[in-house]
């Protein structure tokens, strides 16, 4: 490394944070970067360690450690520190298809392994990365790019979050021509509509596609293959076909009242905020709004915090978050020792602007909702609870009613939804995900594919481009019988 000292001579600075009461004011992103010689010393800060775990990606107790992509941290780290900012994103880009998008949603696991933890701060490591594509898209290093040739071989994508974004910039630059086919009005999938704009700014995925089309990758929107186009139709016009169509089946509710109005699952309440708000600039009757009611979430993961978030936003007048488990711990415990993913609690910002504005963070831990409560409108007015213990087993005598017209239901999701595997004859595991031949991305059907949550589960981000870029090297060597890519 240039700089071996620096993590000794320098702290660990990330990028800055708009202040909560000033940021639930709009929907924009909230964390601006920092200027390029305070990035640079950032960058400095990586230390000369031997084994760079925050490249590694492995299984430690179950939970990955270190970048499923194998990012090459390390040389761009150093490449940062000494201002080769274009060299940095060339190395980048070998790797990571979309930076841009996991330098924002990531939960940075390559931090979390990284060896300045140990003792001490990380290395900002995804600020950096932010930082690195930032600055290729602003100096227009960033350019299309399309193949020399073309091979002749089609090739069908069907879903465009992220790993079918990711096997078609793949494909395509092998010289495939390469179709995207996405179910909703716009491309981008979880990016566009299951990510909230404050945390992932719509105009960033949209540069993205419009990079793509521009190199020659063909959007087709509003076609949902299965009912408007037909498997047998897509594996006879294209060589090969690459599914990568999410788990968007989400776990619901089964409680007495479910039927009551007010009840959303969290996704879909997130993607019509979305799509208001590129729409119409969010005019009222246009999405489920949280306006003046009280609201409950029921989940704790990120999809939940989003809620949380988006809800302050529409103005709530109060908003709960219901986690099944118990409080994570401030810290690691002994037995959660570093490299591992670190199992602790963190308060993320949505929990952060709730306190801001209701004084109180708005989780409650080890409870769940038993039943909803309607008026004689059928309207959702309360929901009652009851806590749990360390089994999950219901605690007689803690029943308790929250005021609620508005529910929302982040409790992850199941799987699959069915009837795209179905069409295509493929066999899904109890878990509604599709099954392929051992650990690969091939399905028993010739010149067929499976990639992304519907193949391992819902996950990350970077495990749908990790999916996405080994779908698309599977279907490139079927196609050519041999792959570079």
């Amino acid at each position: 490394m240039g700089k071996p000292t620096g993590f000794l001579e320098y702290d660990r600075r990330g990028n800055p944070c708009q202040e909560p009461l000033e940021r639930i004011r709009h929907y924009n992103e909230f964390h601006p970067r920092l200027d390029r010689e305070e990035r640079q010393r950032q960058g400095a800060r990586c230390m000369e360690c031997g084994v760079p775990f925050c490249q590694s990606g492995a299984v430690l107790n179950g939970m990955v450690s270190g970048c499923p992509l194998h990012n090459l941290v390390p040389e761009w780290n150093d490449l940062v520190y000494h201002g080769s900012f274009a060299h940095a994103a060339e190395r980048l880009l070998k790797t990571n298809n979309f930076p841009e998008f996991t330098g924002r949603v990531c939960p940075a696991l390559c931090e979390a392994a990284c060896t300045c933890g140990l003792h001490g701060d990380p290395v900002t490591i995804r600020d950096n990365e932010l930082g690195i594509i930032e600055d290729a898209w602003e100096q227009g290093l960033i350019r299309p790019t399309p193949p020399s040739a073309r091979t002749g071989k089609r090739v069908a994508v069907v879903g465009s979050g992220p790993s079918g974004l990711a096997c078609a910039d793949q494909l395509n630059r092998r010289g495939h021509s390469v179709t995207v086919f996405e179910r909703e009005d716009r491309p981008g999938g979880l990016l566009m509509y299951g990510i909230p704009n404050m945390k992932l700014e719509k105009t960033i995925v949209q540069r993205r596609l419009d990079l793509m089309a521009a190199q020659g990758v063909e959007f087709r929107t509003g076609v949902d293959v299965g009912v408007d186009v037909t498997a047998e139709e897509l594996l006879g016009e294209y060589d090969a076909v690459v599914l990568c169509c999410g788990a968007a089946q989400p776990r619901d509710l089964a409680v007495p009242g479910r039927e009551a109005r007010g009840v959303w699952f969290a996704v879909d309440f997130l993607k019509e905020t979305t799509r208001s708000l590129l729409d119409n600039g969010l005019t009222e009757g246009t999405y489920p709004s949280a306006r003046g009611k009280h609201v409950v979430v029921v989940g704790g993961g990120d999809t939940g915090n989003d809620c949380v978030g988006t809800c302050i936003r529409h103005g709530c007048a109060s908003v709960v978050q219901l986690e099944m488990m118990p409080k994570a711990p401030d810290g690691r415990a002994e037995n959660n020792p570093w490299p591992e993913w670190p199992r602790v609690c963190k308060t993320d910002y949505g929990q952060e602007e709730s306190i801001a504005v209701f004084g109180r963070d708005p989780r409650i831990y080890q409870t769940t909702v038993t039943e909803l409560l309607s008026d004689e409108k059928g309207e959702l007015r309360a929901v009652r609870t009851v806590q749990l213990d360390r089994e999950l087993k219901p605690v007689p005598g803690t029943e308790e009613e929250l005021k609620c017209q508005l529910l929302l239901i982040a409790a992850g999701f199941l799987g699959a939804e069915r009837y795209v595997p179905q069409a295509f004859g493929l066999e899904l595991t109890p878990r509604s995900r599709v099954v392929t031949v051992g650990d690969s991305c091939t399905t028993a059907v010739p010149g067929l594919f499976a990639a992304g949550d519907m193949r391992r589960g819902q996950s990350l981000v970077v495990w749908a481009i990790y999916e996405g870029r080994a779908a698309a090297h599977e279907a490139d060597a079927y196609l050519m019988g041999y792959t570079n890519g």
